[in-house]
């Protein structure tokens, strides 16, 4: 058995005989600046009630060194991830002492050395289940404790913890903080950073409550940080959710952290928020990247109480937090902050990450059945997040507003501080809405997959609207039309749908839209009548989320092969250059590369791409100058060039500085587009070592050996692919980095060779990584040939590999069959 992977069975049984009340944890960092030393001295003491007299104390590190029980030394039985815990009483004080290991993965603690200035930093990041890689504990979110940190670590230092500091002692060269205990949380959330990190102050205040807010980044990236505009979105966050909630902020300070290497976008660890980097611009940025943002930041700040205050008892009711965070992102962003298209966005983008993960054989309903943490790690996906924001959306249009806001009052109020399951929410929702929930979430909450809609005529002219895997659905159907060039909206009609034909009155339009105002959850079609009209005027159409829903519509329809690539390229060519929101813009551009790459027929790729690379082009010259079209044009201009070398000329007048008026190349671009030249064989060795010695920085180290692997050499993809593999010194940036210069170009006579290697090695890089960087290798390297006898064999002969190794397989035999499928029905 691996004791690493807790069940949900074990974990219920300690935490019914066990009571956790307070946690102390030191870490001795001062270390951490010389690159040879591995590990670093952790020792943590746990004062617990107990009704049995042993259970096991989670931890992975290097070693543990002393375990005194009750003031009595044990001998220490530890396995590499569990400590076994003998003599307990009804009450204990029990003390490990052992050696973490600095992290390179993103898992537990981070290390990260700066080239820029040779500085390191650190941070934490744990969920689900990374805590263990710091401190001896309780790795589960139902046993809840007062923790108390002490850190030593190099003078000079920020150092950081949810909490604020009580006292510092200085010494020579180093500095011990101790921080004030929290309040009671899971160890999942909590959280040390440490390191030269550049901050800039903040506050905010609403009555008698008054917070103090913080920015940190690496110094080498202060210039980028925008923290005017993040302390701005905190105090909008804050004051929305004070009213929204009733329940002011419980944690005291308000933190926020950009850290490099981040495997997420960010964490909601309470008074200590982590970010990655990635939401920093070295240069250009549109609005659409400042909203994506500034929705993250109101995400995690959702979560101080939603997950943070009140937590799910174990990882199947994960939604409990992430449904409602992701929800209340794209509400509070609308409502509270400059951002008001946040559900624009939220209906084309967010969305189809639900729908994509919504048809794959691994899905599952939104109250998930999670047996143990591999299989919650690989549950932080489109169904726990966007599926379960967009279902949330629904619940507000069938019990109202404020039925919905003051249903999360009484939740926080009941369960302050606890846990909580599905039932404890739907108690409270019930009270104040007067309706029996229990149906709503059988219908919503406890089932898998999607509904598809769409409309027929009958012999006698009625019209039905017909759904698929039928749902309870509160809905709006649009019908516009075309007036002086412009699409508007001339009528809108709500009504309920349950069954799986429903008799509608549905006058002549133009256009129909059958989830006007994206209201429920399912895929909309569009009649034939309708997509005349987009086909034509989809551009012209002056509701945003309006378009939203088309564009939607339009890539579910070519992802199931209802749609020709070929109509839907067109359509993308014909109306992506006149798109005014940029949100929108980012994922057609995405899904337009995506399509060329995956759905069009192989012998009209070529074709087709090089008409891409064209518009792009085209596009980019016509953008006005300084927009953030123009940027993003820019941007898939360099991804496009990747595939096709039609433009390498103007790819490279681009790098020369000879670029349209307005653009702003900055170091990112910069990479993209050179990257493209050494991909299509158009840069060398030495254009990449010329282009590292301008951007010697995380970042351009980074994209440097990504540009290297990508040469359109044999040999190299070998290289980077017996690098991905073998070398475990990379970190989780780098290792990306080898993956995708072995992919770049889409090369696939030069990387064909490898499936029987690949489905010989992913048993045992499963066993023997974390899951974070196996899952990278799984995914990122999977042989997308063909054929799907090779994966096919690989999941027959291997029925008894670990359920999260193989569900991450059949989700990626699941693309290649809809690849292979979609492409054969391209006439």
């Amino acid at each position: 058995m691996d004791t690493a992977n807790l069940t949900r069975e074990e974990t219920a049984a300690r935490s019914a005989a066990v009571t956790v009340h307070r946690i102390r944890v030191e870490l001795d960092l001062t270390g951490a600046p010389e690159r040879a030393r591995t590990g670093f001295p952790t020792v943590t003491t746990l004062e617990f009630s107990s009704t049995v007299d042993a259970t096991w104390l989670d931890f992975i590190g290097e070693g543990v060194q002393r375990v005194c029980v009750n003031g009595v030394d044990q001998e220490i039985v530890y396995d590499g991830a569990r400590i076994s815990l003998s003599g307990l009483v009804d009450s204990n004080v029990v003390r490990v002492e052992a050696i973490g290991a600095y992290s390179r993965s993103g898992e537990g603690l981070h290390r990260f050395h700066d080239p820029v200035d040779d500085e390191t930093y650190l941070y934490t990041q744990y969920e689900p289940a990374d805590s263990r890689r710091v401190m001896a504990c309780f790795e589960q979110p139902d046993m809840k404790a007062e923790y108390t940190f002490v850190v030593d670590a190099p003078s000079g230092w920020e150092v950081l913890s949810n909490q604020s500091p009580t006292h510092t002692d200085l010494g020579v060269g180093v500095q011990r903080v101790e921080f004030a205990p929290t309040l009671p949380i899971s160890s999942y959330i909590t959280a040390v950073a440490a390191g030269p990190y550049s901050r800039v102050d903040g506050e905010w205040r609403r009555d008698e409550q008054s917070v103090t807010l913080g920015v940190f980044v690496r110094r080498s990236l202060a210039a980028h940080l925008e923290a005017e505009e993040i302390l701005e979105v905190t105090r909008q966050g804050l004051d929305f959710f004070t009213d929204a909630f009733a329940y002011p902020y419980p944690w005291g300070k308000y933190d926020q952290i950009f850290v490099p290497e981040y495997n997420l976008g960010a964490m909601e660890n309470p008074g200590l928020v982590t970010f990655t980097e990635s939401y920093l611009s070295r240069g250009a940025a549109t609005d659409a990247q400042r909203a994506a943002r500034a929705n993250t930041i109101l995400h995690e700040m959702a979560h101080m109480w939603f997950g943070d205050l009140v937590t799910m008892t174990w990882w199947d009711d994960l939604w409990l937090k992430e449904s409602f965070a992701d929800y209340m992102g794209a509400h509070a962003s609308a409502v509270a902050t400059r951002y008001h298209d946040a559900w624009v966005t939220f209906a084309a983008s967010r969305k189809a990450w639900a729908y994509q993960q919504d048809q794959l054989p691994t899905t599952h309903p939104i109250v998930a059945d999670i047996t143990d943490l591999e299989a919650a790690k690989l549950n932080f996906d489109g169904i726990t997040y966007a599926k379960g924001a967009a279902v949330l959306k629904q619940l507000v249009a069938f019990v109202g507003d404020e039925a919905f806001f003051e249903g999360a009052r009484l939740y926080f109020a009941a369960n302050a501080f606890g846990n909580t399951t599905l039932d404890d929410f739907l108690v409270q929702l019930s009270a104040v809405s007067g309706r029996d929930m229990s149906d709503w979430s059988a219908a919503w909450l406890q089932t898998s997959g999607m509904s598809t809609l769409w409309t027929e005529t009958e012999a006698d002219g009625r019209s039905i609207l017909v759904q698929t895997d039928p749902r309870p659905h509160r809905l709006r159907i649009g019908l516009y039309e075309r007036v002086d060039g412009r699409v508007l909206r001339r009528e809108q009609r709500e009504l309920d749908v349950v069954g799986e034909r429903t008799e509608i009155d549905l006058p002549d339009a133009d256009l129909v839209l059958l989830n006007d105002d994206d209201l429920t959850y399912v895929k909309a079609r569009l009649d034939a009548r309708s997509l005349a009209t987009v086909e034509e005027s989809l551009s012209a159409i002056d509701d945003p989320l309006a378009r939203a829903l088309v564009w939607s519509s339009l890539w579910n329809a070519t992802r199931d092969g209802e749609l020709a690539a070929a109509r839907y390229l067109e359509i993308v060519r014909t109306h992506a250059p006149a798109e005014s929101n940029i949100g929108l813009l980012t994922g057609v551009l995405a899904n337009a590369s995506y399509t060329i790459r995956h759905f069009v027929a192989e012998a009209s790729r070529d074709q087709e791409q090089r008409r891409w690379v064209e518009t792009v082009w085209s596009t980019l010259e016509a953008a006005d100058a300084g927009s953030d079209a123009q940027l993003s044009w820019a941007r898939a201009f360099a991804t496009a060039s990747a595939f096709d070398d039609g433009h390498q000329e103007q790819v490279r007048a681009l790098l020369d500085g000879q670029a349209p008026e307005g653009l702003v190349i900055d170091p990112d671009l910069r990479w993209q587009l050179l990257t493209a030249l050494v991909t299509t064989g158009h840069a060398d060795l030495a254009d990449v070592a010329a282009e590292q010695q301008r951007d010697d920085t995380g970042d351009g180290r980074t994209a440097a050996r990504r540009a290297r692997s990508s040469r359109p050499d044999a040999t190299v993809r070998r290289e980077a692919w017996d690098s991905a593999w073998n070398d475990l010194a990379l970190s989780n940036d780098h290792l990306d980095a080898e993956i995708g210069g072995f992919r770049a170009g889409g090369r696939r006579d030069l990387v064909s060779g490898f499936e029987d290697e690949y489905f010989a090695r992913i048993g045992q890089v499963w066993g023997a990584r974390s899951i974070e960087i196996a899952r990278r290798l799984v995914v990122g390297l999977f042989p997308a040939g063909d054929s799907l006898e090779p994966v096919d064999a690989w999941l027959a002969a291997n029925a008894e590999a670990p359920a999260a190794l193989r569900r991450l397989v059949i989700e990626q035999r699941d693309h290649l069959a809809r690849e292979l499928r979609v492409r054969a029905a391209q006439a």
